[in-house]
């Protein structure tokens, strides 16, 4: 006997489990189709301590002082660009909050981000959630009054909504409801490409789906129920549950498939020894546009939150001739729901496994510190500490002249300025990425192999500076100056072992 199973929803747009249903239904539904849905948002401001942002001009000012002595750096820039970077550390939730302004032009970039117009925004300033709808009565009633004049779509909450909440919400307006994790799920869907990517966004919106099935049995049944599916005695709720677990076992299944293909390609390209260099920052910090500058891959860039999804790599050349692989990721988001950090753990392997993190930062963002905060927060989570760290200062082509020249006095060996799109600074940043990787430091050594050795050559030529070469006879001497990796892989050829740098030995 088949089961039916429930239908992957990865790919949907503002789906949920019942309008995935009505949607299998309606082609008028799906955004993409059809012209946008309009959306009403709304968000809570729960009355409290609040965070003033720092401004690049601010971080500017701040970094000014540091240059006369007036301040510490640590206090401000968080690290001497002179001494290495610390362990990162996981902040304390109350010490990371985004000022609500800006959290809520974050949210609107979101729904834009998710295909969504936005129709009106609704705030309400309250000391405590309301248990039942998260919002007040007389709030929900303005709510419902804006969802008529407008004719929107669906409402979209800047905040997580627990299963009650969502279905009181759904019972009292007449249109979809839509939470904070829902709708960064479905941002994850649209722009899931690879197949590993699809599966851990179908296993996070099904995880998400699972405590919130009761008093939707009736969409979950057109979903895949029918005869033959439900077990003796149990009701509609426990076979909708019964669906979905199954349905997350698959997803588990395949993910694991495709996970071994992914170690065994990793295994592969170990097997030559190559420096991982990640970047890691916050969504929209400009990753994606610096990686391209970096390595002229053509990845997509875009102003839209999440439009990396699945992990890129592309070969890097350093100045020493180091070969690196730079690893763009899925950029970070304050709140990112915690089923997605799992079930990217995969895609997230890159920065655990790198030598080397880059922090990509938005200068010219106002909230540039408490982005930092919610990058490390998630390194955290990922157990991605100890790790060799340069910030990259991004975007410095949108600051002041003035700003630009303050700033640029805080750059060290830890710290570069930088702007991907304009190009500035990098070849300051790959000098940068070459000093840090302490784990394959740049030795000099003496060559004498014979000329027949054309492949040794070669490899130390193209891996390597060469700094002399002569011919006598059949023997050629080289000294070349490069990554211990790739001159200690020789060493059967050296002249001298004296003549090699003591480090790295």
């Amino acid at each position: 006997m088949t089961i039916n199973r429930v239908k992957p929803v990865v790919k949907r747009s503002l789906v949920d489990a019942q309008a995935a249903a009505t949607a299998a239904q309606d082609d008028s539904f799906h955004p993409a189709r059809h012209n946008a849905e309009q959306a009403v948002l709304v968000a809570v401001e729960f009355t409290g301590h609040r965070r003033k942002p720092t401004s690049a001009a601010s971080l500017a000012r701040k970094a000014a002082a540091v240059t006369t002595g007036a301040v510490d750096l640590d206090m401000h820039l968080d690290q001497n660009p002179d001494e290495p970077a610390p362990p990162q550390r996981t902040p304390e939730p109350d010490h990371a909050d985004l000022d609500f302004e800006a959290s809520l032009a974050e949210f609107e970039e979101l729904a834009r981000s998710a295909g969504a117009e936005v129709a009106a925004t609704l705030i309400q300033k309250r000391a405590k959630p309301d248990p039942a709808t998260l919002v007040g009565g007389g709030k929900l009633e303005e709510i419902q009054g804006v969802v008529g004049s407008t004719n929107a779509d669906l409402v979209l909450f800047d905040h997580d909504l627990t299963p009650s909440q969502l279905r009181n919400l759904e019972g009292k307006l007449p249109c979809r409801v839509i939470d904070r994790t829902q709708l960064i799920l479905d941002i994850f869907a649209r722009h899931a490409r690879t197949r590993e990517g699809q599966l851990q966004v179908e296993l996070a919106q099904l995880e998400y789906q699972l405590p919130r099935l009761a008093g939707r049995g009736k969409a979950m049944s057109q979903l895949g129920g029918g005869i033959g599916t439900r077990g003796p005695g149990e009701t509609q709720l426990e076979t909708d549950r019964r669906k979905i677990n199954l349905r997350i076992d698959h997803v588990k299944e395949q993910l694991e498939s495709v996970r071994r293909i992914r170690r065994q390609q990793r295994q592969r390209r170990e097997a030559v020894p190559v420096p991982v260099v990640a970047l890691v920052g916050y969504t929209n910090a400009g990753k994606s546009t610096l990686f391209n500058a970096l390595t002229e891959a053509g990845v997509l860039e875009s102003s839209r939150m999440f439009a990396t999804l699945d992990p890129k790599l592309s070969q890097l050349q350093l100045p020493s001739r180091r070969k690196v692989l730079l690893s763009d990721t899925v950029g970070f988001i304050r709140n990112l729901p915690h089923t997605l950090v799992t079930s990217f753990r995969a895609t997230l392997e890159e920065v655990e496994r790198a030598e080397l993190l880059l922090h990509v930062r938005d200068a010219s963002s106002p909230m540039v510190d408490e982005q930092k905060l919610q990058v490390e927060r998630v390194l955290g989570e990922l157990e991605v500490t100890g790790k060799p760290v340069i910030e990259v200062l991004n975007k410095v082509d949108l600051l002041a002249p003035e700003e630009r020249a303050i700033l640029a006095a805080t750059e060290g060996p830890r710290r570069v300025a930088v702007s991907g799109l304009k190009k500035l600074g990098l070849q300051e940043l790959l000098a940068a990425i070459d000093a840090a990787l302490v784990a394959d430091p740049l030795i000099e050594m003496n060559f004498r192999l014979p000329q027949s050795e054309g492949a040794v050559m070669a490899a130390l030529e193209a891996g390597a500076i060469v700094e002399g070469k002569r011919f006598e006879g059949n023997l050629a001497y080289m000294t070349a100056r490069g990554p211990a990796s790739l001159l200690n892989r020789y060493r059967r050829f050296r002249e001298n072992p004296k003549n090699a740098l003591k480090e790295g030995h």
